[in-house]
């Protein structure tokens, strides 16, 4: 997910009260900090829902905090939240969960003979790009894939994104690092696009999901892997912390987490252990009985 900055030579439509209290709000929802130089962006798309609903922004934002009808809510959400992501993006991450960790979460599943399910989470997920690059990968690579059942799980707190993912069609420029042996594989052509076979979309479970909502986040237990990249960059430290204890809560003891390049959890909280595997970072939730 990325934020842009803002057009400084544009006018701005919101007062500063305004302005004051639309980031407020969207700040105590989303954990998202917007500073000034992202005014523009922001007063742009607030405009928009506030047009689409009468043209008084009083009436519009008493609507919103009363929490008197959620599509409100979503649209304002779904404005703010710009979506930028292709196929195989950081690509050395997939290496470690296909050459590292998942050979490493299925010896211990043997060791202790269990046989339940290996779960990912990819949380934001975006229009899809990153779920389905894992599901290629260890489809294409990983031999693991033909004893384990692998559940992957999506989450995004747009849900726009979440329909442009299920749908699973993509044009050159998402595709662009995508092998042909693996388009012809595992993509259909849509006209000008590409859609993902039916089979690898059905395995995919979509579903919308706000990560500093705490009470939200309870609901996802007990994942092996989750991806959760380039978005606590956006965060400030309150909410960073408590975006740290949900992703801490979600994974399984032993569980790994990786974070976008330009990310740092040993920065934001000492919950997890910083791993370096021989493909790069990733943090693991410290298994049970674990000792520093």
């Amino acid at each position: 997910m990325t934020l842009p900055t803002t057009n400084p030579a544009a006018g701005n439509q919101l007062t500063e009260a305004q302005f004051a209290r639309v980031r407020e709000w969207v700040y105590r929802r989303t954990g998202i900090h917007f500073g000034d130089n992202k005014r523009y962006f922001v007063d742009k798309r607030v405009t928009t829902c506030v047009r689409e609903h009468g043209g008084d922004f009083n009436l519009w934002f008493a609507s919103l905090r009363a929490g008197a009808d959620e599509r409100f809510a979503q649209q304002l959400v779904n404005e703010l939240t710009v979506n930028e992501t292709y196929f195989l993006r950081e690509d050395h991450q997939f290496d470690s969960l296909v050459r590292t960790v998942m050979p490493r979460i299925a010896q211990a599943r043997t060791a202790a003979r269990d046989r339940s399910p290996i779960r990912i989470l990819s949380l934001p997920c975006s229009t899809g790009e990153e779920p389905y690059s894992i599901a290629l990968r260890l489809l294409s690579e990983w031999p693991g894939i033909e004893t384990f059942d692998v559940e992957i799980v999506a989450a995004d707190i747009d849900t726009r994104v979440l329909e442009h993912a299920r749908r699973g069609e993509y044009g050159a420029r998402s595709m662009h690092r995508v092998p042909p042996a693996v388009r012809t594989e595992f993509f259909e052509r849509a006209g000008e696009r590409h859609r993902v076979r039916e089979d690898v979309r059905e395995a995919i479970e979509f579903t919308t999901a706000n990560l500093c909502d705490t009470d939200q986040m309870r609901s996802f237990r007990a994942f092996d892997v989750v991806f959760c990249r380039n978005v606590l960059i956006y965060f400030d430290e309150i909410s960073s912390r408590r975006a740290a204890e949900n992703l801490f809560g979600a994974l399984r003891p032993g569980g790994f987490l990786f974070l976008g390049h330009s990310e740092s959890m040993s920065r934001i909280s000492p919950i997890f252990d910083p791993v370096r595997l021989p493909e790069g970072i990733a943090y693991q939730r410290p298994a049970i009985g674990a000792t520093a």
